[in-house]
């Protein structure tokens, strides 16, 4: 897509771009990273953009389990469960490859461009009780909300990861989509490419 969101008097097809597009700015900054390379922490965080992009990926889809189920509740485990859960998509498992990390987060952005252009944006969406962070005054949200909640998280975690990209080789956003997405080459806006790859043209 292009690197805003598109223009649209649909409510669902804008909000649906917007989530699309910051799920493709989150894809972007892992680009051409090796494997190690998405685990390192260059900066003073614990923070790597392989655990960003776990992260979103999982946060993503468990709020569209929570839009589709809506208004109903979705399938979840235990409260146990959940606190065992609770930051292992920031942490490396063994099967956590390059590949599949990028599938895991095209499957989010894949459901997200099938579920949210033809959601009801008013259905309403309960408010969970099992984190000290959530509102104990309400009991839902609409769906509405929910998407754009969605879109605040993404956005929060593409920031976080376009500045550890940075710090592991200079790379840039706008380089970075370019590339992912394939975008036209001008005279001022290449492709991401590694260093060693353009080393003799500098």
């Amino acid at each position: 897509m292009a690197m805003h969101a598109p223009m649209t008097s649909n409510e669902n097809a804008m909000l649906t771009g917007y989530v699309e597009q910051q799920l493709l700015a989150v894809r972007g900054a892992a680009y051409g990273l090796t494997d190690e390379e998405l685990w390192t922490t260059p900066t003073a965080s614990a923070l790597s953009v392989g655990a960003i992009v776990k992260h979103v990926a999982r946060c993503t889809q468990g709020w569209l389990d929570r839009i589709e189920a809506a208004p109903g509740e979705p399938a979840r485990g235990s409260d146990e469960e959940a606190a065992e859960e609770y930051g292992a998509d920031f942490r490396r498992a063994d099967t956590d490859t390059g590949d599949s990390l990028r599938a895991e987060l095209t499957g989010a952005l894949e459901r997200a461009q099938q579920l949210l252009p033809q959601v009801d944006l008013g259905a309403k969406v309960p408010v969970p009780s099992d984190a000290p962070w959530w509102p104990a005054d309400l009991d839902a949200w609409d769906v509405r909300w929910a998407v754009l909640h969605i879109v605040e998280e993404v956005a929060h975690h593409a920031g976080h990861a376009d500045i550890i990209r940075e710090s592991i080789d200079g790379a840039t956003m706008y380089e970075l989509l370019a590339a992912d997405q394939n975008w036209p080459e001008t005279e001022w806006m290449k492709h991401w490419r590694r260093a060693e790859a353009t080393a003799e043209a500098v």
